[in-house]
């Protein structure tokens, strides 16, 4: 998946909830987000 660059971090990991995806781990300014759907699978973002 794509992830766009103009969205800021806290928008884009609402809008990853919707479709399923939590946080599941922090280290400093980046965040995992995981689904359990369609099998699992991963997104890390940077919080800047």
């Amino acid at each position: 998946m794509k992830l766009p660059r103009d969205v800021g971090y806290k928008k884009l990991i609402s809008l990853l909830k919707i479709y399923g995806y939590e946080i599941t781990r922090q280290s400093g300014s980046h965040i995992r987000l995981t689904t359990q759907l369609n099998g699992e699978h991963h997104i890390y973002n940077s919080c800047t």
